[in-house]
């Protein structure tokens, strides 16, 4: 029988925000100034003869948090429901809230839990050494997976320390 053989090494780093990112409109501000400034200087590259963006969003997803409460204020309910748009997250928990049907079930009044809810987002990026790696934002951390090359990581430690909401 053969043996497996090694052929990449790969590597994750994540870096544990001090405090949860403050709300979506800071998050979403995070993610687009990585696509739009590039601070990793990513390349654009081809496969399959399409050509990509040097960062290119791959994946989203937010997460609304209500709870019920009852006349004095206690929790007598919860609701979380997910979406892959911030447009359809804050569309999502106007809906929700303003549903009195679904308050009256719960036998309470809808609030938004907002400390509660989440958010993150992978950035697909191109390195100009070739490798492709990802970084995954989310309210309480970043996330940096398959990457080889420690000057990526370097790169995204750098950007990060410069983000406030990131620290």
């Amino acid at each position: 029988m053969s043996d497996f053989v090694q052929s990449t090494v790969t590597k994750t780093a994540v870096r544990e925000l001090a405090s949860q990112i403050a709300d979506v409109t800071t998050f979403n501000s995070i993610v687009q100034s990585v696509i739009t400034d590039n601070p990793f200087a990513c390349v654009s590259y081809m496969t399959a003869g399409q050509t990509h963006d040097p960062v290119e969003k791959t994946r989203e997803g937010y997460v609304v948090k209500i709870v019920y409460q009852d006349t004095e204020a206690k929790t007598i309910g919860s609701l979380s429901d997910r979406f892959v748009t911030i447009a359809g997250f804050n569309a999502g928990a106007a809906a929700i809230l303003a549903d009195t049907a679904l308050s009256t079930a719960h036998g309470g009044t809808a609030v938004r839990d907002s400390d509660n809810e989440s958010y993150s987002a992978t950035l697909k990026c191109h390195d100009s050494n070739g490798e492709i790696f990802m970084v995954t934002i989310s309210r309480g951390q970043v996330s940096l997976t398959s990457y080889s090359d420690d000057s990526i990581k370097t790169k995204v430690e750098t950007w990060a320390d410069t983000v406030a909401a990131l620290a």
